[in-house]
């Protein structure tokens, strides 16, 4: 408090939070869908030069687990807490009313970012975020849970799971944008990505030097699509000719010689659903190679992203007084099945993939027309020497890479760190390493404690104590359990991905699971000894349960079906009719459902002569439908999962005010559309496959008088804008018939043999 001299008046202020004097910065690198072996400085032969020189200069933890999937992951670095203690027990697209799956982090866990900018942190995000449930993520929010309502100051990137690399959905703070190039101009948003961090950090230096950021950048890749442009991917082209056999005994040699991987780790055998490569027909493995040859040129791309952004800090002095955490979601993603997709809508849509389908595509592969997916014998190969891969509890879905480096304040190079430690692990760390103490009131709420730990003392000690010796985890049904010095682990298979469900050997039942028990010195767990310990079996299931009970795991399942009934609707859920004007996109969210089928009607003026333009369009090729004219005839391209239907009207359209109509109604084996000028049917087609759930894994946007990024079909480039005047679009769900339909039955409608 301050006295004026010769004045009554009193000025008070609170002061602003400072960061304690020479607190480093700190970066979080979170990669998407990158296994074990992925990386240069983890066995790889894919290059990744600046990621290995921070693995060079810092250290590497090759025991380091996560939540074998995405929106779970982020939720526990993001909290310190097990992910299902948090209501992030799987992806937030599915919020359930559960406590350990709401999709919603409870004011009693405060996030990282928040106590970071408390304790006078810049706060600063960008790329994926993922962590804010399906209803909340329209233009009218809510943000609580938007990564400003997290506590970041600025934000740009995508909400969703994944994005088109080429023309991503993208939002800034609280906002959606378009991408500021197009792919013609040579767009890509891991580029892009690289820019913002960039100028984020440019921006806080330039105006407070002395402060120290916190930024969290959650890179797109190398998460699906695997779009990257040719003169990445082409320098691999022959490099994976001997496949994934031949690979991963390759990988795995390095991973011993550089010591990532210990003395007698033994490598686990190929299981039986994936094909030996030899037995493979010559053009299969034309078509496996690849995909894993564009896969590569991503993350070497991806890597020289990190490298540019790794420069800047350099050129301005703060690299060496900030600690940079590089990390992985989960282990490699095999949702591309055994055959990998040129669209990974199909895997959602459930359409089958073929050799010689793709074949017919590859000269597409990480290119605008794709939505590529490698095949899942490169994703068990990329988690070498482990078993399986994403979404299962296995170590190929659990453990992946961490490398930490921070010169000024760890004294050891390029070593090997061998502690189990997990995600949880890791907000407790950087608290540590930049003195912050955790609190135990935020607004009033008092704070739960962190289920991780500081790994700290493991910079400097390689003999250390681990941070626990007990840690679950679950998902979708797969489980597994460290305790003491074992971990046992479930042959459950779960569901959702057809391929999994077809050929993976273990149970579909849980009263039928099996536990595997192994040492935890075994690391790749390798020789199950469930038959000569069942004590040890017996006590860890008992563990488990315990844990699962504490973290509100239960009631666990491994489909969606069985939960439905708990969905959480959105507070103010899209009626089945809506009524839009030219001006903004409307997201997808706010739509009415249109999975069920659809009507949308548009009242237009046409214009004399050639009328021609976009009424509507969502999406793309790669997932989507557009209602334009083309030559003054009405055209309705529908195209779930890139499957094309195509409906014309038989005449042009006449001159003036007119009442258009596109019907979509789902039929036995495919779908029928039908197109309408004042009431009057005026064209019609029908489709291979039905509408979709969503259309877009990243969301999408529905445009009025013109389009953006790429066109659901060429007749048409866009922005194509409506040469005519749109006076309002309405859109009526199918749902409208069923009065009993609620927004549980609009997700059954969706989820097929699921």
């Amino acid at each position: 408090m301050h006295a004026t001299a010769g004045s009554d008046v009193t000025t008070a202020y609170q002061a602003t939070p400072k960061a304690r004097p020479g607190s480093p910065n700190v970066v979080v690198i979170l990669l998407d869908d990158t296994g074990f072996a992925q990386l240069g400085a983890f066995g790889s032969d894919i290059a990744t030069p600046h990621i290995d020189r921070l693995a060079a200069e810092g250290l590497r933890y090759n025991r380091f687990h996560v939540t074998a999937l995405c929106s779970p992951t982020r939720a526990s670095l993001l909290t310190g807490r097990n992910h299902h203690a948090v209501g992030v027990g799987f992806l937030v697209d599915l919020p359930l009313a559960l406590p350990g799956y709401s999709a919603r982090v409870p004011a009693s866990a405060a996030p990282l970012p928040r106590i970071m900018r408390d304790a006078g942190y810049n706060t600063m995000a960008v790329g994926k975020w993922h962590l804010v449930p399906r209803g909340e993520r329209s233009p009218a929010g809510p943000f609580d849970r938007w990564p400003l309502g997290y506590g970041f100051e600025r934000y740009y990137g995508f909400l969703q799971g994944d994005t088109n690399q080429w023309a991503p959905n993208l939002v800034c703070d609280n906002h959606y944008l378009d991408p500021p190039a197009t792919p013609a101009e040579g767009y890509h948003l891991s580029e892009d990505l690289a820019e913002q961090a960039i100028r984020f950090v440019l921006d806080q230096k330039h105006s407070a030097p002395a402060k120290p950021f916190f930024l969290y950048w959650a890179l797109g890749a190398t998460h699906a699509p695997h779009h990257v442009a040719p003169e990445w991917a082409d320098p691999y082209h022959g490099q994976f000719d001997d496949g994934w056999d031949r690979w991963r005994e390759r990988t795995f040699a390095r991973q011993l010689a550089s010591g990532v991987v210990p003395a007698g780790t033994i490598l686990t055998e190929r299981p039986s659903w994936v094909p030996a490569w030899d037995d493979l027909s010559p053009e299969a493995r034309r078509m496996h190679a690849r995909g894993q040859e564009v896969f590569a040129g991503f993350l070497t791309h991806t890597d020289a992203q990190i490298g540019r952004f790794l420069s800047c800090l350099d050129d301005i002095g703060q690299l060496d007084d900030t600690l940079v955490v590089l990390l992985s979601d989960n282990g490699a993603s095999a949702e591309g099945g055994i055959n990998g997709t040129i669209n990974e809508h199909r895997f959602s849509a459930r359409l089958p993939e073929t050799v010689a389908a793709n074949l017919a595509a590859y000269n597409d592969w990480g290119g605008f027309r794709s939505y590529n997916h490698y095949s899942w014998g490169w994703a068990w190969a990329g988690n070498t020497p482990l078993r399986l891969w994403k979404r299962y509890t296995w170590l190929g879905g659990t453990r992946t890479p961490l490398i930490i480096r921070w010169p000024r304040g760890i004294q050891s190079h390029g070593e090997v760190r061998r502690q189990f430690c997990h995600v949880v692990d890791l907000a407790p760390t950087v608290l540590d390493v930049c003195g912050v103490a955790k609190p135990d009131v935020v607004d009033g709420v008092r704070q739960d404690p962190f289920d991780g730990a500081s790994i700290r003392p493991t910079f400097d000690d390689p003999s250390a104590p681990s941070p626990r010796s007990t840690q679950y985890f679950e998902m979708l049904g797969s489980r597994s359990i460290v305790h003491g010095g074992w971990k046992a682990t479930t042959d459950h298979v779960s569901k959702g991905v057809a391929d999994e469900e077809k050929l993976l050997v273990g149970s579909r039942d849980f009263a039928t699971d099996r536990w595997a028990l192994f040492r935890l010195d075994d690391f790749s767990e390798a020789e199950d000894v469930s038959a000569e310990h069942p004590d040890v079996v017996h006590e860890l299931t008992e563990v488990w349960t315990a844990e699962a009970e504490r973290n509100h795991v239960l009631p666990m399942s491994d489909a969606l079906t069985s939960r439905l009934e708990a969905v959480i609707p959105p507070a103010y859920p899209p009626g089945p009719r809506a009524v839009f004007r030219p001006g903004p996109p409307v997201c997808d969210e706010a739509l009415p459902f249109l999975g069920a089928g659809f009507r949308i009607e548009i009242d237009v003026e046409v214009p004399a002569g050639d009328a021609e333009g976009i009424l509507c369009a969502l999406g793309d090729w790669n997932g989507g439908f557009a209602i334009f004219v083309a030559e003054s005839r009405l055209v309705f391209a529908f195209r779930p999962a890139g499957e094309l239907a195509l409906a014309t009207s038989d005449d042009p359209l006449p001159q003036g005010a007119h009442l258009l109509a596109a019907t979509c109604a789902p039929q036995a084996g495919g779908v029928e559309l039908s197109l309408e000028c004042d009431g009057a049917p005026i064209g019609s087609a029908t489709g291979p496959v039905a509408p979709s759930f969503t259309f877009q894994h990243g969301g999408t946007q529905l445009r009025i008088g013109s389009d953006r990024g790429f066109p659901v079909v060429d007749r048409y480039e866009p922005p194509f804008p409506w040469n005519g005047t749109i006076r309002q679009v309405v859109v009526t769900s199918a749902m409208a018939v069923r009065p009993t339909g609620t927004y549980a039955d609009e997700v059954t409608s969706s989820l097929h043999s699921d």
